[in-house]
């Protein structure tokens, strides 16, 4: 059931809404904000990965012991990073020895793979030039000083994956090889087995995978024969994983939605058993290395990150039954610590993000918080999400998040409907987190609502959800963006003169082809937004080259759908001002889409970042785009 958001903001002065002063400076959102991710534990110690803007964007391993105190885990110079898939994830790794943690890793730019005990770091294995090795997913052999891992070898052609087996010495052993992509290989605690997945082209990992595992022999360093438990019909099974005791864990979407899989092993083989009735989603689509939406506990329990109606639950499996546990709002799965308190990464809607550690029920401690609030900010200045559930093309319904402008000081005027920020997130297999976020924040502080739309292909409801974008990118998620702002303006919501519509990468063309299709928007802005399909499929990377064949079809093929469906070729239907923000270094989606389609606009305009890839890190970059984007929309609502 829908809840009908307040469309107006705590009594104060009356500035134009859009204008309102914000205590949400470029700073406060470039300069000191942490991000974190990937959170791990062992013993009682708590890790995770946390990106530092005025650190130039270094990602640093850092640790909480189990006297509370916080360290770095990396020495001064080194950034946690890879660019296998371009995207990356996974790149470190970390156990206790002795009590003390190790961690090895890939460098974001000297690559490799590097050990640390937290003052030096020496090298295990190199780049090399040609062919160049880049890493991902490491995982410490249980049993030896070597690392399990993911490797893309680029030379001539098109890059080759194979997982490998790296010692401390820096040689390496292929242990399996022959697919185009690999992802998680898992030992066993005991490290009898490894555990992996796979695909190939034109598949993605969200729609058809490979889970396979293989007993490895460690008198030769290979692996034995391999057992596919991918099951009788193709989906896509992920985020293989093992318990204390040594039982593997995978979630599979072929019930509809990623419902963990247990395997149990005896002398006949790997079993399988289904863990619906969940009633939530547990798993995510596989865009970075790294995800862990289960972990297993002893006694045969699973804990797990379930997403229902697009919101964040913490469940647990024991018995054969799933229960909702109060573990405060993680956008993780909780890791539990040796003395039955659990570690995750708080993010509820109205709080930065925090690292958290505390008990099921009980109030959590959030001891290293992403950023600290200005004094005197209430809840009445944050503004938090309404679910909104809504009639889309072809009676189907669709899902968003809304937010009302939000502030202790200003509100809007008598009669005033305050301007409306429509959000197409990029995937398109992405979400709208509820989470508290800045890039939310940024806006309704200053007076504007924002919708941010789960349009048909987002992660979260289910496989149908996500397959209704099958064939229909550029149609569907442009009528579900639309219908979603008529939905706003029908509840007297939102200013219908003042709608503006921003999106990164996939969501750029949605951005783009809703400028084109309808007269709702007074403006709009594309950040690394894709803008010419043909382009995107001959020059994008290994990872994303087959995409479209699902979201499109196949090309050169169906050429005839790319070019309708490209917002170059609409951009003749594009009559409102258009701003185009851009890497200089982007791969995924190369510069030149934007600046192809700046020319064809007569009211737009390009800013390029040369440093730039595929998403904004560097303070200078964040700082200037949030900057530039409300002067732009200011400047067009004659503020």
């Amino acid at each position: 059931m829908t809840t009908s958001p307040s469309p107006t903001a705590t009594p104060g002065a009356t500035s134009a809404s859009g204008n309102w002063p914000s205590w949400v400076t470029p700073e406060l959102v470039a300069g000191r904000t942490l991000s974190f991710s990937e959170l791990r534990t062992a013993g009682n110690w708590t890790f995770w990965l946390e990106s530092r803007p005025d650190e130039e964007g270094r990602s640093v391993i850092t640790a909480r012991d189990p006297e509370g105190r916080i360290r770095d885990l990396i020495p001064p110079g080194y950034s946690v990073g890879t660019r296998v898939h371009e995207y990356g994830g996974g790149a470190w790794d970390v156990r206790l020895k002795e009590g003390a943690p190790q961690v090895v890793f890939s460098d974001r730019k000297r690559g490799g793979i590097w050990f640390s005990n937290g003052t030096t770091a020496t090298q295990w294995a190199q780049a090399a030039e040609t062919p160049e090795h880049r890493y991902a997913d490491l995982t410490f052999d249980p049993l030896s000083e070597a690392v399990f891992c993911v490797r893309e070898s680029h030379g001539e052609g098109t890059p080759v994956a194979t997982l490998v087996h790296v010692q401390s010495n820096g040689s390496e052993t292929v242990l399996v090889k022959g697919a185009d992509f690999y992802a998680a290989p898992r030992p066993s605690p005991d490290g009898r087995f490894l555990a992996w997945f796979s695909w190939n082209d034109p598949a993605m990992p969200w729609t058809v995978t490979t889970l396979c595992v293989a007993p490895f022999d460690r008198t030769t360093g290979t692996l034995g024969p391999v057992t596919d438990l991918s099951g009788p019909k193709p989906c896509s099974i992920i985020e293989p994983c093992w318990s204390p005791d040594g039982t593997l864990y995978a979630t599979s979407d072929a019930s509809g939605r990623w419902t963990p899989i247990r395997f149990f092993h005896d002398d006949t083989g790997w079993h399988p058993h289904s863990l619906d009735g969940a009633n939530a989603e547990i798993g995510l689509p596989h865009w970075v290395f790294g995800q862990r939406s289960m972990a297993p506990l002893l006694g045969n329990r699973l804990l797990a990150l379930g997403i229902r109606h697009g919101l964040n639950h913490v469940l647990l499996e024991e018995n054969g039954h799933w229960t909702d546990v109060s573990l405060g709002s993680p956008v993780n799965v909780t890791q539990p610590l040796e003395d039955g308190h659990f570690a995750w990464i708080d993010a509820p809607a109205d709080a930065p993000a925090a690292i958290a550690m505390g008990r099921p029920g009980e109030a959590c401690n959030r001891f290293r918080t992403s950023v600290t609030l200005p004094p005197g900010i209430t809840k009445a200045d944050i503004a938090t999400p309404t679910p909104l559930t809504f009639p889309t093309a072809n009676g189907a319904e669709a899902h968003a998040l809304f937010y009302a402008p939000a502030s202790s000081t200003s509100a809007l005027q008598d009669g005033e409907k305050p301007p409306l920020v429509v959000m197409a997130h990029g995937g398109p297999t992405g979400r709208a987190n509820p989470s508290f976020a800045f890039k939310v924040q940024w806006w309704t502080s200053r007076g504007f609502a924002v919708l941010d739309v789960n349009y048909r292909g987002s992660t979260g409801f289910g496989r149908a959800y996500r397959e209704a974008l099958d064939g229909q990118w550029g149609v569907a998620d442009i009528e579900d963006c639309l219908a979603g702002v008529q939905a706003v303006l029908a509840r007297g919501l939102a200013d219908p003169a003042r709608c503006v519509i921003r999106g990164s990468s996939a969501g750029g063309l949605t951005v783009l082809g809703a400028l084109a299709q309808s007269d709702l928007f007074a403006a709009g802005t594309s950040l690394y937004g894709v803008t010419d399909l043909r382009a995107l499929a001959e020059e994008t990377h290994k990872f994303e080259a087959r995409y479209l064949d699902g979201l499109i079809g196949p090309y050169p093929e169906d050429e005839a759908v790319y070019l309708k469906r490209s917002p170059i070729t609409q951009a003749g239907g594009i009559s409102v001002p258009v701003l185009f923000l851009h890497g200089g270094a982007d791969r995924v989606v190369p510069l030149s889409q934007a600046e192809s389609m700046r020319t064809k606009l007569e009211h737009s305009a390009l800013h390029v970042y040369p440093e730039e890839a595929h998403g904004f890190r560097a303070r200078d970059t964040i700082e200037d785009a949030l900057q530039r984007e409300l002067a732009f929309y200011q400047q067009v609502f004659g503020q």
